[in-house]
């Protein structure tokens, strides 16, 4: 099992998460590439972070939405969206190579990552620019996706995953933020429910019925109070329960 987190979601001189001891748990990094946060500056520490405990890179790819987090729909042109995601995964692969290693794979950020679940045309856009920079990427997504539908048509590998800390609907979207409950925070829940998922037992959804999720990777957020904490704990769970962890990259 594969075990991803959000990181490099600073900008200049302001900092969220800790990205330093996150990257001692994780088995891959989705680092921020300067549209909904981060910086040039950022991006190169996280890289080399990476690179240093052998944690796999990802393009974590996003709106062009500093102040709103990357968390808004963007009514984006798709051939506009199509080349800010080819611009973003080159960035970050620029700093990547530096470090000595590139981007292995590609997962969308906030707003984007949601609405290419069933926005067809804003889909294609993002499956085209990762085609085109390169076929081997996987890109990570929710089971059931438009998204990853269109990945795979495309010949690019799409790769399941799933969330420790977001409330699952029964129908295995995400409840929004904006509803209560949306987020979890009890670390021994959260560790509780990610080694459900890893081993094939169903997790509760949040109207109380039973979801198999199946996941090849497992999303811990890095701006989620605790967040260190609670990926400590998943990861100690995960490994207690005989799951082996690293990277769905290989």
């Amino acid at each position: 099992m594969d075990l991803n987190a959000d990181m490099g979601e600073g900008f200049g001189s302001w900092s969220m998460g800790d990205d330093s001891a996150l990257l001692d748990v994780v088995t891959s990094a989705n680092v921020a590439c300067g549209f909904h946060a981060g910086d040039p500056s950022i991006m190169r520490r996280v890289t080399a972070g990476a690179v240093e405990r052998g944690v796999a890179i990802g393009a974590h790819v996003g709106y062009a939405d500093k102040p709103g987090f990357g968390r808004r729909f963007l009514d984006i042109e798709p051939a506009a969206l199509r080349d800010e995601v080819v611009y973003q995964i080159g960035a970050l692969d620029a700093f990547a190579r530096i470090a000595g290693d590139r981007v292995r794979y590609v997962k969308p950020h906030g707003a984007l990552y949601n609405t290419i679940g069933h926005h067809v045309e804003q889909a294609t856009a993002v499956v085209a620019a990762v085609a085109e920079y390169d076929k081997r990427l996987p890109v990570l997504g929710l089971p059931g996706s438009v998204w990853l539908q269109l990945a795979s048509e495309a010949g690019l590998t799409a790769v399941h995953e799933a969330f420790a800390d977001r409330a699952y609907t029964p129908a295995g979207t995400l409840v929004s933020r904006r509803e209560a409950g949306s987020v979890l925070h009890d670390a021994d829940e959260i560790a509780a429910r990610c080694t459900a998922m890893a081993t094939g037992q169903p997790i509760q959804d949040v109207s109380g019925g039973s979801l198999v999720v199946d996941p090849a990777s497992i999303c811990v957020h890095g701006d989620t109070p605790g967040a260190v904490d609670i990926a400590r704990r998943v990861r100690g769970a995960l490994e207690g329960a005989g799951v082996t962890l690293r990277p769905f990259t290989g």
